[in-house]
């Protein structure tokens, strides 16, 4: 394995950990081929589900998901020989290195209270993205940043910035830190501050026009990366960091800073008018700004609601990518019976959502299902810069929204709508619990498509129960370059 990684890549992290983290070498060096297993393994069952080419016959599940033992290669790259792809190959890699490095760490200590537990719920997810093969992409950072700032780093910190008043836009969202008169103080992500905004905005630093601060304030780094916990307010802070995770650069746009409170508004009114609208806990995003310069992403930072205060006695919040590393202790028992509570717990909200034109990203990294002796009992849903608004539909129901000019998440097309919700509740989420919880596969499917038929009619009943649904290509969008791509795939939802 040490031979199959690019050569001088292995060597340079081999060396920054010796200089940074000695006591992680040995662990790094004897979880590489595990690391590369993992990724391979990801991109082996991706390239046959999105057909792309064969890899031999493996286990087959829901939505032509193939899963395999062992990738079959020591580098992952292999199985993409005949494919020109330099730039995807060293993604791979890329993630084939953090994932080992993430894998030697020790676990961090966790703090008090819902969110920071969460957070350390979130690291039993060590490979990330359970569909991606680059769930461990750090495109941009070096080995000392990923221990710096990678989500096995147990406490980090935010930084600030001050920029004059009229080249800031939104709200003040730290006004715990004094501005210098005529400026407004802007929280930024110290690699950021440090590493991007010194290069970009040389003259603006020059001119007087941007400031770094000194001031910092504690942070933890979630899953998301630039999503951090402050556990001092119990708030998060979703800021600009311009490294490549997955197949995104992490940047902000404007226009999600503007639109993050009024669609968490929009969403509390839709959820107080839903009968299930109690079963919902959203994590809003109260405050959103940016700096409109450049490329106008780089200093962007958006304010979240945390649980802090708001779980009854007993409850608790497990992050949806923890989920299907403690069934087997979650669960307790008929596991059919659970999986109907957790898809009615699901679903009724969700789709009843979808009908008056809201689809929710609602993956597992979205999700933070809450639970009382086991039993589903609560929906925390955060980050919604992915949805996707049906703006006919928003208008029929009664609502209306003002958007960012421009913003992709509105949209006139309702399979874009959709397309949304039905890869990332049906697929990504509920098609991972399924393929880890004690069940028969196809009594588990027989199960959600009750639930489904209880609370979801018309048209969209037809999509989502129809003989192939879009699935979500990431290795096909990783090998084009950009945008999203959506291929059909036989939907088990179909005839039960």
């Amino acid at each position: 394995m040490t031979r199959s990684i690019s050569p001088e890549r292995l060597a340079h992290t081999e060396a920054a950990l010796a200089v940074h983290a000695p006591s992680l070498l040995d662990g790094f060096l004897a979880a590489l081929p595990v690391a590369a297993d993992v990724v391979g393994r990801r991109l082996r069952g991706a390239l046959v589900r999105e057909g792309i080419r064969d890899m031999g016959p493996g286990d087959s599940h829901a939505f032509g998901r193939v899963e395999y033992p062992t990738s079959g290669v020591g580098d992952p790259v292999d199985l993409l020989d005949g494919i020109e792809a330099p730039g995807f190959a060293a993604e791979l890699r890329n993630a084939v290195l953090n994932l080992a490095i993430a894998m030697a760490r020790p676990p961090a200590e966790i703090g008090d209270g819902p969110d920071w537990q969460a957070i350390g719920l979130e690291r039993l997810a060590v490979a990330g993205h359970n569909l991606h093969p680059c769930g461990r992409t750090r495109l941009g950072w070096d080995t000392g940043d990923v221990l710096a700032y990678d989500l096995e780093t147990p406490l980090t910190s935010v930084g600030f910035v001050a920029v004059r008043d009229e080249l800031h836009l939104g709200e003040a969202l730290w006004p715990q830190v004094q501005a210098p008169a005529g400026y407004t103080v802007q929280p930024v992500h110290r690699w950021q501050r440090d590493m991007v905004i010194p290069v970009r905005y040389a003259a603006m630093l020059n001119d007087g026009s941007l400031k770094i601060l000194g001031d910092e304030v504690r942070a933890v780094p979630t899953a998301a990366l630039r999503t951090l916990l402050l556990p001092d307010t119990g708030e998060y802070l979703k800021v600009s960091l311009d490294i490549q995770v997955t197949s995104t650069r992490r940047s902000i746009s404007v226009a999600s800073t503007r639109n993050g409170p009024a669609v968490s508004q929009l969403l509390h009114r839709l959820a107080a008018d839903d009968p299930d609208g109690h079963r919902l806990l959203l994590m809003s995003e109260t405050a959103g700004a940016a700096v409109p310069v450049g490329s106008g992403r780089d200093m962007s930072a958006i304010r979240r609601d945390g649980l802090a205060g708001r779980l009854e006695p007993g409850e608790r919040a497990i992050p949806g990518g923890a989920l299907p590393f403690l069934l087997d202790k979650l669960v307790v028992g008929d596991p059919a019976v659970w999986l109907r509570e957790y898809a009615e717990l699901l679903l009724p909200p969700l789709m009843r959502l979808t009908a008056r034109g809201v689809g929710l990203e609602a993956h597992l990294q979205n999700c933070l299902p809450t639970f009382i002796d086991g039993r589903p009992h609560r929906l925390a849903l955060r980050d919604f810069a992915g949805l996707r608004l049906h703006l006919p539909r928003l208008a029929a129901a009664g609502h209306d929204i003002s958007l960012w000019p421009g913003s992709v998440v509105g949209t006139d097309d309702v399979e874009v709508m959709r397309a949304k919700i039905g890869y990332t509740l049906f697929q990504a989420h509920l098609g991972e619990i399924v393929l880890r919880l004690d069940i028969d596969e196809a009594q588990a499917w027989r199960i959600i498509r009750e639930v489904l038929d209880s609370c979801c009619t018309g048209d969209d009943h037809a999509a989502f129960t129809a003989p192939t649904v879009p699935h979500k290509a990431l290795v096909r969008m990783r090998l084009a370059g950009a945008g999203d791509i959506y291929i059909p795939v036989r939907n088990p939802l179909h005839g039960n």
